[in-house]
């Protein structure tokens, strides 16, 4: 096979271990972030542009076989910085004949009772969730119109390295310590968390493989564990302390919004750990083929990146 050419916008954990699996295919990769960042890698050229520069992102995916979006706005600006950068992509994927290949997430489908298929409306009301259903529904529209191919792969809450997260930094250095824990309410509904790595193996996937465009696919996510259970699962592992785990008081969660624009903007989604929030991932297992790494495997890899942070302030 020829080498292929792909343009990555975004390089962080997603965009990141996207870019690694594309160049250890030995494809070209341009990977595009504000600052010029990304993995230091053999046919992997690092390019400073603004996502939301329809023009500049049209010339950088000339030549490309696949584009995708793996940009990742402040949490807080959803609304005002996702519709331009998603235009731009859009439209250099429609300049330059690229496969257009999205990171999503289960916003979209809002409040839900059951788990999430990729057939279910996409029915949330938030200004957050609004803003990813219209970008899928601009680009479904095009690949419907002839215009663009496009695919969507829509991940659950992410675990691994430099992921944020509820299981991420602001709980996984005290669990390695021993300390008591708080996380978000509820400690034990049933939830679903995403490896990153997973993710990005679901991206290539979808981006090389024609039968999954036109379509969104849910990345096949095997870790699917209430907070506690996860927290509990993690030091074990750790050969930690049974964790001490409580939740955040909701007075508490309002007074630290005041400081964190981000944590100010949970209460709109609070009900994906409020109540049972779990996603099916068959489709993608069973027609494309995608394997999910199994949960202890994605528990390990998330532990290793805090232990070698751990070790590494230790050592310092």
């Amino acid at each position: 096979m020829s080498q292929r050419t792909h343009l990555v916008v975004g390089a962080g954990p997603i965009g990141s271990a996207v870019v690694r699996r594309l160049a250890a295919q030995g494809d070209a990769v341009r990977v595009v972030t504000r600052s010029g960042s990304g993995p230091d890698l053999p046919g992997v050229e690092k390019i400073a542009a603004d996502a939301a520069d329809a023009s500049r992102l049209r010339e950088l995916a000339a030549g490309c076989d696949v584009v995708y979006n793996c940009a990742n706005p402040a949490y807080h600006r959803w609304v005002t910085d996702w519709p331009p950068v998603a235009a731009a992509l859009l439209g250099a994927a429609e300049s330059s004949g690229a496969v257009l290949v999205t990171t999503g997430n289960l916003y979209g489908y809002g409040e839900v009772d059951r788990p999430m298929t990729e057939d279910m409306p996409l029915a949330a009301t938030g200004a957050k969730a609004q803003v990813r259903v219209r970008m899928w529904q601009d680009a479904l529209a095009a690949h419907e119109a002839g215009r663009v191919r496009a695919t969507e792969a829509r991940g659950a809450d992410y675990v691994g390295a430099g992921a944020e997260s509820h299981l991420g930094e602001r709980v996984m250095p005290k669990l390695l310590a021993g300390k008591r824990l708080q996380v978000m309410p509820s400690l034990d509904t049933r939830h679903t968390w995403t490896w990153t790595e997973d993710m990005a193996r679901t991206l290539v996937a979808i981006g090389a493989d024609e039968r999954a465009w036109g379509r969104a696919w849910h990345v096949p996510s095997a870790l699917e564990m209430s907070q506690r259970e996860a927290l509990t699962r993690l030091a074990e592992l750790a050969g930690a302390p049974a964790p001490r785990v409580s939740t955040y008081p909701p007075a508490l969660i309002k007074t630290l919004g005041l400081f964190s624009p981000m944590i100010r903007e949970l209460p709109e989604v609070a009900y994906q750990l409020q109540r049972d929030f779990v996603m099916d991932s068959s489709a993608a297992q069973r027609e494309l083929g995608i394997a999910a790494t199994p949960a202890d495997e994605v528990l390990a890899a998330h532990l290793a990146a805090y232990a070698g942070h751990a070790q590494a302030r230790h050592a310092a």
